[in-house]
């Protein structure tokens, strides 16, 4: 690295940037896996707090849902926590087929359609987003449960605060903003366990007045609602807890975080987050049904709860429901990691699918998806601002869209187990979890939809309608480009078997292969060994005759989210950039020149070309550097987003240098030149 780019590197701006986000980490260190990685723990930690944080907001709209048919909720909360433990099963399920994570896009893409599988990646999004902006503004809510109504005013401005803050942790890194988060999420288990443990024991002694009560709020309500009216009003309850369900998916989109082995270490992950999950919710509902809570203008029903539990225990009792409270509020937080976590992996996974621009499967330095991080964290702010951190009206929203993706995924599982039958000997059990997975989740879906379709769920539907629709858009632009591109594999194919189609004039006899390096040298920027690359090499020769004796062919290998999965994806990155370098080099070898390959590999290829450019200086001081960039429609105007133009970022840096660099245009058409 040179002096003045290393200046550049550790000045002010460089400075600021080292001290908020952190150092780059070199993805090449073969201990940055394990050291990035995630065990079971942290995992629960880090993907299960959003699950587990829902225990926060969907058993309360459950139970608020049910009004003074209070022992109903005992049902809600078993029915509640038997749906937990089915969609866990068939989730596990679809984490063995699916190693390598993907979650419902994967699954949906893969098992049922690739435009379904968009349907459901369009889905999550939605749902990741509104996953960070409900569980930071069920945090706030919890947080000014505590504080006089006052200072509600002042509750948007908290949680906008704190969305910059997790944004900010995020970038520096998935396990680094776990590590700093795991004391509160550990805080709210212990607490919410103390709370839910001592109100249920405190009704222990007195349990069969509790089924007595039960049985008879059933009769009672039986005679005043009618047995249908009991039916649609505990299915209403139930289909309103949906929130609850939320997060169980996210083990498996998070898949590619987990510590190897990562089925075994998801699986595990998985148990933690069920087994906690479903305890919490049911003590919760269990608790709410004993003490016979009802809603409070200004505060949370639990936090009703826990002022009926603990309110009586003088000093002790205060403290210790303010910081159950203040745990709440802070796990919530930590509940948004699942989808600053979930939001860009799958954002990763459609770029890589061409289904949104290529640039949200870049890594930044400290090897995280940071355009995707930014647009999961500006969008949730947006929603902050624009619904006014409303709670109610969040979980609307928030459950529609997660239920999408699971009765997608479940249908796929579905579908993938009866065509396997043959060979599958356990198919029928496999296939049973998840068909029941499917009606469940289905049944939740279509209730929540038309229950709350009057009351903000047409939001929902709209916005995600208007994304799937831009996805198709961005897709078909993409499509358009690779049929143009096939262009030039076949002159690759054509060139193959008649170089001399190119134009490209043989070496004179006492030049051939002489290696002078003071000699005039070309450097020509390339990416994969393409019709596009050759064509950037006739036109050096048709501009320049055979005036360069000397050739480098340099290729941008990118180390994207693609990429960036393990050690042998590495390698196999590598390899390739290797093998396309070596195709060149032996092609202009044909027609007696010297020439040779430099491979570049990184997350951020316009930094790894000015530094390769330096070093190329010292070894040829000769030399002029070429590049062949695509000439696009210009009567489209998403050409700028959907495709990086690497080529003239490496342009302006090297500009920077005293670097010249020229470019060529080239033009794709559907026939060869």
């Amino acid at each position: 690295m040179s002096a003045e780019t290393e200046n550049k590197k550790t000045g002010l701006l460089g400075w600021v940037k080292n001290f908020i986000i952190g150092r780059a980490i070199n993805p090449f260190d073969r201990s940055v896996f394990h050291n990035i990685s995630l065990i079971a723990f942290f995992a629960w930690v880090g993907l299960g707090a959003d699950g587990l944080s829902s225990s926060c907001y969907g058993p309360s709209e459950a139970f608020i849902t049910l009004g003074n048919h209070f022992y109903l909720g005992l049902i809600v909360a078993l029915a509640t926590a038997v749906t937990i433990f089915v969609i866990a099963e068939s989730y596990s399920q679809l984490i063995e087929l699916f190693p390598n994570g993907g979650g419902g896009y994967y699954v949906a893409g893969h098992l049922l359609s690739p435009t379904l599988g968009m349907i459901s990646g369009a889905a999550l999004l939605i749902d990741y987003m509104l996953t960070i902006t409900l569980s930071v503004a069920s945090g706030a809510d919890a947080l000014f449960s505590l504080l006089p109504i006052t200072f509600l005013p002042y509750k948007i401005w908290l949680a906008v605060l704190v969305l910059v803050v997790l944004i900010v942790l995020n970038l520096r890194g998935v396990k680094e903003s776990i590590t700093v988060l795991m004391p509160i999420f550990m805080t709210f288990v212990i607490t919410h366990a103390v709370i839910i443990i001592y109100a249920l024991a405190t009704h222990l002694l007195g349990f069969s007045a509790v089924i007595n009560a039960t049985a008879q709020d059933i009769h009672s309500s039986v005679s005043e609602l009618g047995l249908l009216g009991v039916v649609v009003l505990l299915l209403r309850a139930y289909s309103m807890g949906a929130g609850t369900y939320t997060g169980i998916e996210a083990v498996s989109n998070g898949l590619p975080l987990l510590r190897e082995p990562r089925v075994k270490t998801a699986k595990t992950t998985m148990k933690y987050m069920v087994v906690s999950l479903a305890l919490v919710v049911m003590g919760l509902m269990f608790a709410y049904t004993l003490f016979r809570v009802q809603p409070m203008e200004g505060q949370t029903l639990n936090a009703v709860l826990f002022n009926r539990v603990a309110g009586g225990w003088g000093m002790w009792g205060y403290l210790l429901v303010m910081i159950t409270l203040v745990s709440e509020a802070a796990i919530l937080f930590v509940a948004s990691q699942t989808g600053f976590i979930g939001g860009p992996r799958i954002l990763a996974n459609m770029a890589a699918d061409r289904w949104v621009p290529k640039r949200f499967a870049l890594l930044s330095d400290r090897l995280v998806t940071m355009n995707g991080i930014l647009i999961m964290g500006i969008g949730a702010i947006v929603l902050m601002v624009a619904t006014r951190g409303n709670v109610g009206y969040l979980v609307v929203l928030y459950s529609i869209n997660v239920f999408i993706t699971f009765c997608l995924a479940q249908a796929g599982m579905v579908k993938h187990w009866w065509q396997v039958r043959k060979e599958e000997r356990k198919w029928k059990g496999k296939l049973f979890v998840n068909g029941i997975g499917l009606i469940m989740t289905s049944f939740i879906l279509v209730s929540v939809t038309v229950l709350k379709f009057n009351d903000g769920g047409w939001i929902t539907l709209f916005i995600t309608g208007s994304l799937i629709a831009f996805m198709l858009v961005i897709r078909h632009n993409y499509m358009q480009i690779r049929q143009l591109a096939r262009s030039t594999d076949l002159l690759v194919e054509q060139a193959e078997s008649n170089p001399d189609m190119l134009g490209i004039p043989h070496a004179p006899s006492e030049q051939a292969l002489r290696f002078d390096p003071s000699d005039r040298t070309a450097v020509i920027f390339v990416k994969n060994y393409t019709g596009v690359g050759l064509k950037a090499l006739a036109a050096i020769f048709r501009s320049f005759g055979n005036s360069y004796k000397n050739y480098v062919f340099v290729q941008l290998g990118l180390i994207d989210a693609g990429a960036f999965r393990g050690q042998e994806e590495m390698e196999q990155v590598k390899q390739k950039v290797e093998n396309q370098l070596n195709r060149y080099v032996q092609f202009l070898s044909r027609f007696g020149y010297h020439a040779e390959g430099v491979t570049l590999l990184g997350t951020d290829t316009v930094e790894e070309a000015s530094l390769a450019a330096v070093e190329i200086l010292k070894k040829h001081p000769n030399v002029t550097f070429f590049g062949g960039q695509i000439i696009f429609p210009r009567n489209n105007p998403l050409m700028p987003i959907l495709h990086n133009y690497t080529l003239f970022s490496i342009q302006r840096r090297l500009y920077e240098e005293g670097i010249p660099v020229f470019i060529l245009p080239i033009k794709l058409s559907p026939k060869v030149d």
